[in-house]
């Protein structure tokens, strides 16, 4: 040990020195280690964008203060991190100047997981100044970003600062979803039978929810027939689109069999005889 510390510059108190060093580093490892794998197990059970920033966040508290106490092995840096440290206004005046657009997305990462105006695996379309951002499913969000996952597969990663100023449009954040559906039928037809067959298909459909508040209306009259107009509600989107599309398709049919004419334009062409 004697030759060690003759050997090592710096003697015994270099020695020291190195193993504080790695010591720090290691326990700094250990303990991203164990709240990474707490974290996750967190949003296994309860995914969300306020598990997510949590995650980003406390990894980069865990992150300074090993820098910190690295730093702090060292005479040279000691006196200039302690200075630092205890220099509250100091570091407020050098980190609002030299990284004003990240602190902005950091403040406005709180301000999002507070509100939550989305959730993780919600679709939500990003609106600015009439211009759509991006339009997807929100996948991740970190200190800076939120990533969300676009519908050619592409991931259009936005600063927290322009979803938090943006127009966020959210289909999933009220629980249950309305879609206006409209059925034309010709001149003629029975409008009580086909209402009376809208309304038996959709209390066939199981994705519908408040069948028994379901009115078909007489909305309007075009030049080809009349538009009959009911709300479809489900739970979510994605049962929306399953059930208007179940709609559709069972209606049509429906219509076929009852003689409920589809009207729709035809051509006629006369030919020249001359």
């Amino acid at each position: 040990m004697e030759k060690l510390f003759e050997i090592f510059p710096g003697g015994q108190a270099g020695v020291f020195r190195l193993i504080g060093v790695g010591m720090t580093v290691l326990i700094t490892l250990a303990v991203l280690k164990i709240s990474d794998q707490a974290l996750q197990r967190l949003e296994r059970k309860r995914a969300g964008l306020p598990h997510k920033f949590l995650h980003s966040c406390l990894k980069g508290v865990i992150l300074v203060i090993g820098l910190f106490a690295v730093l702090s092995q060292f005479e040279l840096t000691r006196d200039f991190s302690t200075t630092i440290l205890q220099s509250g206004s100091l570091i407020i005046a050098v980190a609002t100047f030299a990284a004003q657009k990240t602190l902005g997305n950091v403040i406005s990462g709180f301000s999002i997981s507070a509100s939550k105006p989305c959730d993780i695996g919600q679709k939500i379309r990003v609106v600015s100044g009439g211009t759509t951002l991006a339009e997807g499913l929100v996948r991740d969000m970190t200190m800076r970003h939120v990533v969300i996952e676009q519908y050619d597969g592409q991931a259009c990663i936005l600063p927290n600062s322009v979803i938090d100023s943006s127009v966020i449009v959210n289909t999933n954040y009220i629980e249950n979803v309305g879609n206006f559906m409209e059925f034309e039928i010709a001149f003629g037809s029975d409008v009580e039978k086909a209402k009376a067959i809208i309304l038996e298909e959709c209390r066939r459909e199981p994705l519908l929810i408040e069948v028994d508040r379901i009115s078909v209306l007489v909305n309007r009259l075009t030049a080809n027939g009349i538009v009959l107009k009911f709300t479809a509600k489900t739970k979510d989107l994605n049962d929306s689109f399953r059930a208007c599309s179940n709609l559709r398709q069972h209606v049509v049919e429906a219509f076929d069999k009852n003689g409920i004419e589809i009207p729709y334009q035809t051509v006629t062409v006369l030919k020249d005889r001359a």
